[in-house]
């Protein structure tokens, strides 16, 4: 069955454009023309991945966003003209799973598809997405965080920075690193999307337990430290 693509935006050249491109690469795409149909659209069809525009006539991405996650884990792709690293930041941490600035090249819209869509099918199969440690529970089978036998709300660009770096652990991971590989492929954002995510990390995790803990490592960047009994 072939991968479903919804497409969001308002301008029919660029819709055009990419459903020209996506199902030449075998992709079923279906299209909404503004941030409305484009939550009606995503209800009833059910689509693998989101490429979303943010300026929108009727509901503006953002809504559009903040109404698939209050449901559904979804990929998402935002497509925007806007190049401000704010604006950037905000998608990512609304939980879009990646950013594009128009004008955009067709190859780099593929290959950052490729890149989502990969990052979320590596949950299929066998292999269970699940970490335990002292009171804390990270489930990314279920986007589930429990902290101290608590379930905490926890948007899923924080559960997949926390899961990464939990599953390497003491192993010292790069700002630059850790955008290449949660965010995604080529991510051109900014060091302070890590860091913003990591203060809300810390501010569920604090106090938890002293058997592990979510490290700074000065002029370097960031580890989960298990600490020896």
């Amino acid at each position: 069955m072939a991968t479903k693509v919804l497409i969001v935006e308002d301008d029919p050249n660029i819709t055009q454009l990419l459903q020209l491109y996506l199902e030449k690469e075998g992709f079923e795409t279906n299209s909404a023309p503004d941030g409305g149909k484009g939550v009606e659209l995503y209800r009833s069809w059910n689509p693998d991945l989101v490429l979303l525009d943010i300026m929108l006539p009727v509901m503006d991405g953002w809504g559009v966003c903040r109404k698939i996650r209050e449901t559904g884990k979804t990929p998402i792709i935002m497509m925007t003209a806007k190049g401000q690293t704010e604006d950037k930041v905000a998608g990512l941490e609304m939980g879009a799973d990646d950013y594009i600035v128009k004008p955009f090249d067709m190859k780099e819209v593929l290959a950052r598809i490729h890149a989502v869509l990969r990052r979320f099918g590596d949950g299929d199969g066998k292999n269970e997405k699940k970490l335990t440690f002292d009171k804390l529970v990270i489930n990314l089978d279920s986007y589930e965080l429990l902290v101290d036998g608590k379930r905490i709300d926890t948007p899923p660009k924080e559960m997949e920075l926390l899961y990464h770096l939990a599953s390497a652990p003491n192993r010292v991971f790069t700002r630059n690193q850790l955008l290449d590989e949660v965010w995604g492929f080529d991510y051109f954002g900014d060091s302070r999307t890590v860091d913003v995510h990591i203060k809300r990390l810390r501010e569920k995790l604090e106090g938890v337990s002293d058997r592990w803990t979510l490290k700074t490592v000065w002029g370097v960047g960031y580890k989960f430290e298990l600490v020896d009994a």
